[in-house]
C-alpha cells in the first residue's frame, strides 16, 4: 500500500506538489493521471526517496522507502527506462542489481524470460530500442518480486504485442493482491488496464475514485437511436430535461435525458421500428480533459503552422 499524507514539495517559489492526500490500495491497478507539470513525476520521486518532501509524508507499507531493509524487494519502480549503464548487457545489469540486494541468480533468469528478453539478454543495453529498454526497466522493477509496483509510462515504445503483455502483467499482479500504481498519458490503455484512478492538476488532488465512477461523473451520457420514423420519435420523446439532436433527413437521433429502455419502449408503443439503440458515455480521455482543462500549464498553438512561424521557432 502506498500512502500519501499532506504531501508538499516546493522548488523556490514554485509549488510542484500542493497538499496531496491519497492511498493506493493493493488488489487493483491504480492509474495516476495529470497534465504535464501536474506534479506526477515529483510525487513518484518522493515516494521512493529521490526527492525529499517539503512537508507531509509518502510511505510504502507503513514505512518511508529508505526505512525498508530491502527496498527493491518491497517496491519495484520504473521511472526512467534508460537509466542503465549502456556498456552492460541486460543480464549483467540485472545481475548487478541482484548481487547488491541478495537476490539469487535464478531470479535474474526468471525476469529475463518474463519480459521476453532471452534473445538479447547478453547484448549491450545501450543499443536497445525504446521498447526493449522498457522491457529491461520493467524487469528491474520486478527483480525483487515486490508487493508494490510503481511504473511511469511503461508502454512507451512497445509494439501492440508488448502493450497487451504489460496490460496482462499488471492486471495479473493486482489479481495476486499486489499494489500497482501506473502513470501514463495513453488514456485508451489506461481505461483498459486500471480500475482505480487518481488525478492531479497543478500539484493538487482533483479526483480519487474508480474509472467507472470518474467517467460517469463527467456526465454527457446519451443514447444513439436509429429508427424508421425519426421525426415522429423525436416528437414523442421531447419533454423536460430531454435533449435531442440529429441531422435533418437522417434516421439517427442523439438523445440525452432518457435511458435506452425508455426510448425503446416509447418506440414500441407507437409502432416505430428501431434499427439501433446504443447507450453512449464519455471516454476516459473526454472525462479527463473536462476535469483538467483549467489545470493545463502548457498549451500548444491551434491552427496551421506557417513557414514564417517555423523559421522563427528555428
Amino acid at each position: 500500500m502506498i500512502e500519501i499524507r499532506r504531501l508538499v514539495k516546493r522548488y523556490g517559489g514554485k509549488t510542484a506538489v500542493d497538499g496531496l492526500d491519497f492511498t493506493v490500495k493493493p488488489g487493483a491497478v491504480t492509474g495516476f493521471l495529470g497534465p504535464n507539470g501536474a506534479g506526477k513525476s515529483t510525487t513518484m520521486r518522493m515516494i521512493v526517496g529521490l526527492d525529499a518532501p517539503t512537508s507531509g509524508s509518502a510511505t510504502i507499507n507503513g514505512r518511508a522507502y529508505a526505512q525498508h531493509r530491502a527496498p527493491i524487494q518491497e517496491v519495484g519502480v520504473l521511472l526512467e527506462a534508460k537509466s542503465i549503464h549502456p556498456g552492460r548487457s541486460a543480464f549483467n545489469h540485472l545481475n548487478a542489481l541482484a548481487l547488491t540486494h541478495g537476490i539469487p541468480r535464478r531470479r535474474v533468469e526468471e525476469v529475463v524470460e518474463l519480459v521476453g528478453l532471452e534473445q538479447v539478454a547478453r547484448k549491450r543495453a545501450g543499443a536497445f530500442s525504446l521498447g526493449m529498454g522498457q522491457r529491461l526497466g520493467i524487469a528491474s522493477a520486478l527483480l525483487g518480486d515486490p508487493q508494490t509496483v510503481m511504473l511511469d509510462e511503461p508502454v512507451n515504445g512497445l509494439d501492440p504485442e508488448g502493450v497487451l503483455w504489460i496490460r496482462n502483467l499488471l492486471t495479473g499482479l493486482a489479481a495476486e493482491g499486489r499494489t500497482v500504481m501506473l502513470s501514463s498519458h495513453l488514456m485508451s490503455e489506461m481505461a483498459l488496464t486500471a480500475t482505480n484512478l487518481i488525478v492531479v492538476g497543478r500539484g493538487k488532488l482533483l479526483a480519487d475514485t474508480t474509472i467507472e465512477q470518474f467517467v460517469q461523473d463527467a456526465g454527457g451520457h446519451g443514447v444513439k437511436v436509429a429508427s424508421s420514423d425519426p421525426a415522429r420519435l423525436r416528437e414523442l420523446l421531447l419533454g423536460p430535461d430531454v435533449d435531442i439532436t440529429g441531422a435533418v433527413g437522417s434516421e439517427e437521433l442523439q438523445v440525452t435525458g432518457l435511458t435506452a429502455r425508455e426510448i425503446g419502449a416509447t418506440a414500441a408503443d407507437h409502432g416505430i421500428a428501431v434499427y439501433e439503440l446504443t447507450e453512449q458515455s464519455p471516454s476516459l480521455e473526454e472525462a479527463f480533459m473536462a476535469l483538467t482543462g483549467d489545470s493545463v500549464e502548457y498549451h500548444g498553438a491551434t491552427g496551421a503552422t506557417t513557414p514564417a512561424t517555423v523559421r522563427s521557432i528555428a
